[in-house]
């Protein structure tokens, strides 16, 4: 149950802070004095909306804190499942805002907003005027049938949920294949030429690397051969106009001056040496040539290769693994179309495999629907009756769609009849404002009995009643109370004199300020409160008389509700 609600700085509020206890509590106040804005807080530390122009003028931040003590072990077990770690069987949620950003909290540690809404769902129940609004929307009626079924509902909603996603993730997959037709087919055709251009190449990882070093060496080598070639063709003897040619010719010229004087015998030796010289390079040369070989073909072969190689790394990746696995890829996928109609065939199998156990489980789902959608239309018959509606008729139909949902295939609608002679027609086309606050409350005790949610808050369950159909609805909340513990905003005395614990909401006006503030009422200050509502503003003798023995009523009934 919620044990404590904190606030601060949050539009009139400058800090209130507040125990609540078991059974019914009860909150009033006059109009204005910020009872939306308390409940606006409650919300908000659940995940509702919250915007930055909330936070008190002045103030840095709005803080929002709820404490609660859990005691039902199915609901310890839920907030496990979903990471929460209980401190002496107490969450605290928090949620605090500022102007730029917005923080949640769970028992200190910082969570998402989509998973504060999750866990505060567990904790707490908060019903408004816009939950009687929605308790128009069959889908809405059809998530109440299931809450009232319990367990079995639930399991199979669950089942139904999951089988319905993967149907239709099948049948989307399925109803896309038929679309592709021809472009399927080209697709095919162009996956099986790529496929076949890689494995043609016979393709070896780090083939590339290795061809790259060869080419280099390859091409080094071409060149010192053309070079040494045009040295060698310049210098070594031959019939054309070499330097070894013309040095011998040279020679052979000074043969009979070389022995006229001294210096023609010098520069006859000179050339002698030098066509030695000539001679001992050339053979050098010749030799490193010999070494130094280079294959024009095998030159071509490795060139071409990498040609090849180059052009599949611009089309299927930068380097022969990469390439090697896009053909791996593209070879799986084809697998699936080995054969066309064999594969839809198969997609149609597993289609129509996986819709048929879903309505299965629709069936299955229904069937306990239909099992409890008249005891809980009888059980709310008596509720209805209770709270004033004497002669009401109330029946939830079930109606079989065309298409399975997430939810199953029913579409559940309640009808009601208010009045003798007229047909039972849909909530949302007969029932007023407060009929639907009263229906709402019917449903959430007929619901008490099953609903883990251990606190519940109703605001402007009033709406539209008064009298002894307002004596009613406190007497229901305060059955509901010795089950759950309930938080009730009111305007009717009816419904505050049933109070177990009643507060009363105050604007306080300052010189510069106004402030909401909250308090406890004892005895004779909720006597007090009840002749307000009773009097108006002039509370009269006799108007507190009344409260009191409206006060006291009130206890007796409780007294025997108890025993």
């Amino acid at each position: 149950m919620l044990l404590n609600l904190h606030v601060k700085n949050l539009a009139l509020i400058d800090e209130v802070e507040v125990d609540f206890f078991d059974h019914l509590n009860i909150l009033t106040g006059e109009t204005g004095a910020g009872k939306s804005i308390l409940i606006g807080s409650i919300e908000a530390a659940l995940g509702g909306k919250l915007s930055k122009d909330m936070i008190r003028q002045g103030a840095e931040y709005a803080l929002i804190e709820l404490l609660f003590q859990v005691e039902s072990e199915d609901m310890k077990q839920a907030l496990m499942e979903r990471d929460i770690t209980l401190e002496d069987g107490q969450v605290m949620i928090t949620r605090k805002l500022m102007p730029n950003r917005n923080v949640c909290r769970i028992n200190g540690e910082t969570v998402t907003l989509s998973a504060l809404k999750e866990v505060s769902a567990l904790l707490l129940d908060l019903h408004g005027q816009q939950e009687n609004l929605t308790l128009k929307n069959p889908a809405n009626q059809l998530s109440l049938l299931d809450q009232y079924a319990g367990e079995e509902a639930k399991q199979l909603r669950e089942q139904c949920a999951l089988e319905y996603e993967k149907f239709q993730k099948k049948k989307k997959e399925y109803e896309q294949y038929l679309q592709k037709g021809d472009d399927l087919l080209r697709e095919i055709r162009f996956m099986e030429y790529e496929v076949q251009e890689i494995r043609q190449a016979r393709l070896k990882p780090g083939e590339d690397e290795e061809l790259e070093q060869q080419y280099k060496k390859m091409v080094n080598a071409k060149r010192m051969m053309e070079v040494l070639s045009n040295v060698s063709r310049y210098t070594a003897h031959g019939s054309e106009a070499t330097v070894s040619s013309l040095l011998g010719q040279s020679i052979r010229e000074m043969v009979g001056i070389e022995d006229i004087d001294k210096t023609t015998a010098g520069l006859y030796e000179q050339l002698g040496q030098i066509d030695s010289l000539l001679g001992d390079f050339n053979r050098e040369l010749s030799d490193y040539m010999n070494e130094l070989s280079f294959d024009e073909a095998e030159y071509q072969e490795v060139t071409s290769r990498l040609d090849t190689i180059n052009h599949l790394k611009n089309k299927y990746g930068n380097s022969v693994e990469r390439i090697l696995a896009y053909a791996d890829e593209k070879e799986a996928e084809l697998s699936k179309y080995q054969n066309i109609e064999e594969y839809q065939e198969s997609l149609k199998k597993e289609y129509e495999t996986l819709k048929k156990q879903l309505l299965v489980t629709c069936e299955s789902l229904s069937k306990i629907r239909i099992n409890y959608a008249g005891k809980m239309a009888e059980r709310i018959k008596e509720v209805l009756v209770d709270l004033n509606f004497l002669q009401v008729q109330f029946e939830i139909t079930l109606v079989k769609e065309d298409q399975p949902t997430k939810t199953g295939y029913d579409k559940v609608e309640f009808l009601i009849s208010t009045n003798p002679g007229l047909p039972l027609r849909p909530i949302g086309q007969v029932a007023s404002g407060g009929e639907l606050s009263r229906i709402m409350l019917a449903v959430k005790s007929v619901l008490a009995d099953v609903d883990m949610v251990e606190t519940l808050i109703f605001d402007e369950i009033d709406t539209g009643v008064s009298g002894r159909t307002a004596q009613m609805v406190a007497e229901k909340l305060c059955v509901i109370s010795r089950k759950h513990q309930v938080i009730c905003i009111t305007h009717l005395p009816q419904i505050a004199a049933m109070a177990d614990t009643h507060f009363q909401i105050i604007k306080q006006m300052e010189e510069d300020s106004t402030k909401t503030e909250m308090k406890m009422l004892y005895e004779d200050a909720a006597v007090n409160e009840l002749a307000r509502l009773l009097g108006g503003a002039k509370i009269t003798d006799t108007v507190l008389q009344s409260a009191r023995e409206m006060k006291q009523m009130a206890t007796e009934k409780k007294r025997m509700m108890d025993s």
